[in-house]
């Protein structure tokens, strides 16, 4: 904005959003009780406007820091993978418009006491994690230091967390009935890793239709969701199993790596092997053949955890909650 540029009030705000000043104010301080949609019409309102929140004068009401760590995999993990821009983006859209800052961090052996000195001494508000492990110690040291925090997924261990997941049995029961539905005989899925939720989640509701649809007997190998572990996955099965007809690969990201791999083999996707993904992500599209896949709603997972992650900062009381999405299976070429 240049210094000529004339400030956008909370005024005018109201005005094209249809509501009052207050409500506008309680918008843009983070309140979670504001409804739905009211909230929704604000935020776009904030967006044509141009509004920009005053942060400091903010910042002296609330006492809040109005920053929030979105904590990710290592570096390594992260290159390459769109579930976690799909992550950022669904976060942003909800702490954008009211001025809340998105701070990224990577997991190392120090992250914990980081991410708890910063919450501590007032430099962030809060944390959402994303795709823990078995070992994690981060999700148990925030909860005792009592600070507010939310999960990616379903917590590896037990714990009164606040989450947002997919159903991810339902996701690979919908691969398994996909894939009988074509009449493949021979099923074998790579999954992903298997001390996260997610990759054991997948398969226990592959595995679990699969035996209900009369194939009791699923060959797995596993991979790590990187498009290398799925290259290798694929070599394996097709080494010590060559009459696998169908598969389930518990990720778009290690599919793309595998398909390349049945080339190589001289199989024919769909007419020799069929293959059914997991996200609908771009690498999803960027298959050949096109992958059908099992879709996350990723955006719209992360958006609620950002207002879940914003209720418990509005409320030190607020209740542990978790979310879960369903999800759908999209036809394309692969299967």
């Amino acid at each position: 904005m240049s210094r000529h540029q004339k400030r956008v009030t909370l005024e005018e705000v109201a005005r094209v959003a249809g509501v009052s000043r207050a409500t506008v104010s309680r918008v843009v301080n983070g309140v979670t009780s504001v409804d739905e949609s009211i909230r929704q019409t604000v935020e776009r309102a904030i967006s044509s406007t141009g509004y920009l929140p005053n942060l400091a004068a903010r910042s002296l009401v609330t006492r809040r820091a109005d920053a929030i760590a979105l904590v990710l995999p290592s570096e390594s993990r992260i290159v390459g993978d769109p579930f976690f821009t799909r992550i950022v983006r669904g976060v942003s859209t909800v702490l954008r418009p009211i001025g809340v800052h998105l701070v990224l961090m990577m997991t190392s052996a120090d992250t914990g006491d980081q991410v708890v000195a910063d919450l501590r001494q007032g430099r962030l508000d809060g944390v959402i994690l994303v795709h823990t492990y078995q070992a994690d110690p981060l999700p148990s040291l925030l909860l005792q230091s009592r600070q507010p925090v939310v999960l990616s997924a379903r917590p590896a261990e037990p714990i009164p967390i606040t989450y947002v997941d997919v159903n991810q049995t339902a996701g690979g029961a919908l691969a398994a009935e996909h894939l009988v539905a074509r009449g493949c005989e021979r099923v074998a899925t790579i999954t992903g890793s298997l001390d996260r939720p997610p990759g054991h989640d997948r398969l226990a509701g592959f595995r679990d239709a699969m035996a209900q649809l009369g194939q009791p007997d699923v060959v797995s190998v596993e991979g790590n969701f990187t498009r290398e572990s799925g290259a290798a996955a694929m070599e394996q099965l097709i080494a010590e199993y060559p009459d696998v007809d169908g598969v389930f690969i518990a990720s778009d990201l290690m599919a793309e790596g595998a398909l390349p791999v049945l080339r190589k083999h001289g199989r024919r996707v769909p007419d020799d092997i069929a293959v059914v993904g997991f996200d609908d992500s771009s690498a999803a599209l960027s298959c050949d053949p096109p992958l059908t896949t099992v879709r996350q709603p990723v955006e719209d997972m992360a958006a609620e955890m950002a207002r879940q992650l914003l209720r418990q900062i509005d409320r030190v009381d607020t209740p542990i909650r978790s979310v879960i999405f369903e999800p759908i299976l999209v036809v394309r070429q692969s299967a």
